[in-house]
């Protein structure tokens, strides 16, 4: 009979940064077993559980034994299981006995072709297994494969040894309201589990499988449901926030999450002088060292007040509220007191410092490299016709506040406590910026430098790691990348791109290369950065919504220069949409592999030497289009430039039809050779459309 299966594993209290993997791999593991073994139906649906005090799982349409299976087992070749005279041999009396088949006569067995021989086969129906040792089998394997951060070893009662990631205390196994008898971790499976610490009567137990999360919400004061506790702390914290806007970061909303099972949000505060620290010093402490909830108002200014989420509901909860205050205070007065020591130093009195500082033994130390960058972020200053001055200045504080108490305590400040240390310290307002621009963008989707200067700051960082930390041979292999180069390089070209700047990439390169030059240790490695760049940039591209045929058609032709080329994506996209471009794509990948096979260079055509007529009006209409190709292109109207470029669709077809490139003729063949060739670079001057061929 089908009927819900629970498994849970009741414990001391689980890793909450772990809990929502450990409970998806321990349902994911049994329902795996359980499926292999023919358990379930396929209208089965499992329901994860995980608080902070047990992994569970519930399985709907579970079987108490599993079906009959038809078999089909090879015995042996007929040439050993027989002997001359074709009778039964000893083998053979041998191998069924061992497949448990002893009474099995030889006119039992089918003989079937196998492979080059004959085989006998025994044809039989194996009866189906009982639930128990099935369930027993799959949770172990489970158990075996959770994704434990670190094992604990621990000894029960009786004093055995178990190692698991914290103690259990008791097991539950139900098939609908029967105990499913297992054993596991020196525990036998009852229906017994416990509830709240604090707000349950102690032991709950579970008449039915079915019944499971409602009566540990009732009962024992516990929501098992880890989306169900999650989306309940939402609504409360929004709810208690009103007006306000709530600061609740998903890592902080899980970790929360898993820490309590019966979840209530009370209002705390804090006293107003704190709000003159930087407020995102006192957020980071709140959410890192309390995991409390921060709010800010309507136009993101912090307010005096957070809210925190309890394990305790009471009807007066303000030794609760007094208590948390009381513990936060003093660490917003560690924030308190670093912001002002801080500022009695200037971050530029703080230059010196970054020589003791080795950013890396064979590129030198932080002093060395923030030269580098300077010098960088100068020259890309100048490119850009943006202040040189400014960028300079910018790139010689930039990592400053590396050397602060603040970024020493919280380094995820880093940039942003530069920003205000600038400020106080007097520097221009796009040196201030920068000191936390320059780091932008940190992660995918986050925003690009707004200033000038801290893009030109920015630029000069990412680059100086990308080739110095390749130049001395710590490029990415594979999974790793401990330097992030792949992060630093999808900045660079997400600032080139959407900013559309007219910069030179190889320009950009040699002249980072030459930042590193005395260096015995550094080797140039602008080629293959150059090729990781547009290998990186074929993916940044694609997730974009363009196709990889529309892609490769502007990347294969390595571009120098990134500004345009989301126009020219755009034009690509629009001309690949015209009936038109599958024939011109297929020509001009034609065109491309007979350039190649030449045996000379293409001069100048020769209108003298245009016999037939299809190279004549193939020639008449690249000059009738050609002016129009030119100013759309000049305008950056790319879009433009290839549906011009449509009109010669029928031309280009009659031209192969009816005329022979190859001619015997050495004058005429050089001269359609040099016809195919300034028709192919009047069709790749927006992209490579032979790309778009099938």
């Amino acid at each position: 009979m089908n009927q819900t299966l629970l498994v849970e594993l009741f414990t001391e209290e689980l890793p909450p940064k772990a809990l929502a993997k450990l409970g998806e791999a321990f349902a994911a593991g049994i329902v795996a077993g359980l499926q292999s073994r023919d358990f379930l139906e396929a209208t089965s649906v499992a329901t994860s559980y995980a608080s902070p005090r047990r992994l569970a799982v519930s399985i709907t349409q579970v079987r108490a034994t599993s079906p009959d299976k038809q078999m089909r087992d090879k015995v042996l070749p007929v040439s050993v299981a027989l002997d001359a005279n074709g009778n039964p041999t000893a083998p053979l009396a041998k191998k069924l006995a061992a497949m448990g088949f002893a009474d099995v006569q030889l006119s039992q067995l089918e003989r079937a072709q196998d492979g080059k021989a004959e085989s006998f086969f025994y044809s039989y129906t194996s009866a189906g297994s009982a639930l128990a040792p099935a369930l027993q089998s799959a949770l172990e394997e489970s158990i075996s494969k959770l994704p434990i951060p670190k094992v604990m070893s621990y000894q029960r009662p009786d004093g055995s040894t178990v190692h698991f990631v914290r103690p259990v205390h008791q097991l539950i196994a139900l098939h609908g309201d029967s105990v499913v008898p297992l054993s596991l971790l020196g525990l036998h499976s009852d229906r017994l589990t416990g509830g709240h610490r604090f707000l349950s009567q102690g032991q709950v137990s579970i008449a039915h499988a079915d019944d499971y999360a409602s009566t540990l919400q009732q009962e024992g004061k516990v929501l098992a449901h880890v989306a169900q506790r999650k989306e309940q702390i939402r609504q409360a914290l929004l709810a208690k926030a009103g007006a306000d806007l709530v600061l609740m970061p998903d890592s902080l909303l899980d970790e929360v999450t898993a820490l309590v099972e019966w979840p209530v949000v009370y209002e705390c505060h804090f006293e107003q002088e704190f709000l003159a620290v930087p407020q995102e010093c006192l957020i980071l402490t709140m959410q890192t060292n309390q995991k409390y909830f921060a709010l800010t108002d309507a136009q993101g200014k912090l307010r005096s007040r957070f809210l925190i989420v309890s394990n305790v509901e009471t009807s007066d909860p303000q030794h609760i509220i007094q208590g948390n205050e009381r513990v936060v205070r003093p660490r917003l007065a560690d924030a308190k007191f670093f912001f002002e020591q801080d500022k009695k130093k200037s971050l530029e009195s703080r230059l010196p410092l970054l020589a003791n500082v080795v950013y890396h033994n064979k590129l030198g130390t932080q002093a060395e490299r923030t030269q580098r960058v300077k010098t960088l972020a100068g020259q890309i200053a100048g490119m850009l016709q943006a202040d040189v001055a400014l960028a300079e200045r910018a790139a010689l504080l930039a990592k400053t506040d590396l050397l602060t108490d603040m970024v020493g305590e919280f380094p995820e400040l880093q940039g942003i406590m530069g920003t205000y240390y600038a400020l106080h310290d007097g520097e221009h307002a796009e040196v201030a910026a920068a000191a936390s621009e320059h780091y932008q963008p940190r992660f995918a989707g986050d925003a690009l430098p707004a200033s000038a200067t801290g893009t030109a700051v920015a630029l000069a960082d990412k680059l100086e790691t990308l080739v110095g930390i390749w130049g001395i041979g710590l490029q990415p292999t594979g999974d790793r990348d401990p330097f992030a180069l792949r992060r630093h390089a999808l900045g660079v070209l997400r600032m080139l791109v959407e900013k559309q700047l007219p910069l030179s990439l190889s320009s950009l390169l040699a002249n980072t290369v030459a930042l590193f030059s005395g260096n015995a240790q550094f080797k140039d490695p602008s080629a293959e950065v150059l090729s990781f760049l547009y290998d990186r940039l074929r993916g940044q591209l694609r997730e974009r919504s363009f196709s990889q045929h529309e892609v490769e058609a502007v990347v294969a032709q390595q571009p120098d220069t990134l500004d345009t080329l989301v126009a020219r994506l755009q034009a690509v996209q629009a001309f690949a949409a015209l009936p038109e471009s599958a024939s011109l794509a297929a020509a001009n990948k034609r065109i491309t592999n007979i350039l190649k096979k030449a045996e000379v260079k293409p001069g100048t055509v020769n209108p003298a030497l245009l016999q037939e007529a299809a190279e004549q009006a193939l020639a008449k209409a690249m000059d009738d289009v050609r002016p129009q190709v030119d100013a759309a292109f000049s305008q950056g109207d790319y879009t433009g430039a290839l549906k011009t470029l449509a009109a010669l669709r029928a031309e280009v077809d009659s031209f192969f039809n009816d005329v022979m490139v190859n001619a015997d003729d050495l004058a005429l063949r050089n001269n359609r050779l040099a016809l195919l060739s300034a028709l192919h670079g009047m069709l790749n001057q927006v992209a490579d459309i032979s790309k778009l061929a099938a």
